[in-house]
């Protein structure tokens, strides 16, 4: 079984990734819609792997996971405070985001911002700005995940962006791509011709459901692709919560009925950002997903961000092999 970190700051040492290692870790994800392989390379080169050849890791996974067809908030010069009940702005003279959202949003819509942590509901609209009504308050960052509920855009597969990082892929030893937001087979085919266009046809296709879109057509998604990954973050946040467990539930099923590799990913481990000891429900929550056939696990904030990076690695992996153990 496979278990994955996200490269952030707590973990930006040879000693730190030296640790997840030893603790377990067999590879790490690279969130490319805050950076780029570019900007990444002291890390990629000076730290991680080394740490992987000390740790006698020389094919140890490194995961690019793209930015796709995602849509997110633009840089904000400072933090923004958003309380429950006011009006903001969204566009020009205010908080910039993308332009198709501009387009494409409709009076009454709710936009679901940084994983449903923030809800709003459109208001007003123009060409230019939106006016919207914080309907689930909080503190807004720059960068972080924007999704029009019930509404599918019409945005492209693969941004400049990510053409740039594939064709970077084989100098930094990338192993897997983590193709977000995957809305049918045609999405996992368009990055398979990219890949065999920079001779990558032998990198794995991990295909992430983390819409409605791709809940619907899983099947021919996998017919395309290597491995499936349930993203439940911006999967939980595109539909009512209390649905999610069914439809993990279900894509679960249905992979290990065709024998298809999955990851589970998205707050295994997520009080582990500030605690050093996880709840007692994430603990159980890692023990069913393998129980119901992942083949790889997946931590994101508790390593990106996170204050007890190796205590989270420890944990996944540990109750993982309790589970093993069952099967």
């Amino acid at each position: 079984m496979d278990f994955y970190a996200t490269l952030g700051d707590p973990c930006a040492t040879e000693e730190i990734i030296s640790k997840l290692f030893r603790v377990g870790m067999t590879g790490v994800r690279l969130n490319l819609s805050h950076t780029s392989l570019t900007q990444c390379t002291p890390l990629l080169e000076q730290v991680y792997w080394p740490a992987a050849r000390r740790a006698g890791k020389e094919r140890a996974h490194l995961i690019l996971d793209l930015q796709g067809p995602e849509l997110r908030v633009g840089e904000l010069p400072q933090p923004v405070p958003l309380r429950e009940g006011l009006d903001i702005l969204l566009g020009e003279g205010g908080i910039p985001i993308p332009q198709i959202i501009l387009q494409q949003a409709k009076r009454g819509q709710q936009l679901s911002v940084d994983d449903g942590t923030l809800l709003l509901e459109v208001r007003r609209t123009s060409r230019t700005v939106l006016l919207c009504r914080v309907l689930r308050g909080g503190t807004l960052l720059s960068k972080k995940s924007l999704a029009v509920l019930g509404s599918e855009l019409d945005t492209p597969t693969l941004t400049p962006a990510d053409l740039d990082n594939l064709a970077l892929a084989r100098r930094f030893g990338v192993t897997h791509i983590l193709q977000p937001f995957v809305r049918g087979r045609r999405d996992v085919e368009i990055l398979r011709e990219n890949l065999a266009r920079l001779g990558l046809e032998d990198l794995q296709v991990m295909a992430k459901i983390e819409n409605p879109q791709g809940y619907d057509r899983v099947d021919e998604i996998m017919d395309a692709a290597d491995q499936i990954c349930i993203a439940r973050g911006d999967l939980g946040s595109s539909i009512p919560l209390w649905k999610l467990p069914a439809i993990q539930k279900d894509v679960a099923r249905r992979c290990t009925a065709r024998g298809m590799p999955f990851c589970l990913v998205t707050q295994l481990l997520w009080s582990m950002e500030q605690r050093p000891v996880p709840t007692r429900a994430e603990v159980c929550d890692i023990y069913n997903g393998v129980l119901d056939g992942a083949s790889s696990l997946m931590l994101t904030g508790e390593t990106a961000i996170g204050r007890f990076p190796v205590q989270a690695m420890e944990y996944l992996v540990r109750t993982a092999s309790e589970a093993i153990k069952a099967l």
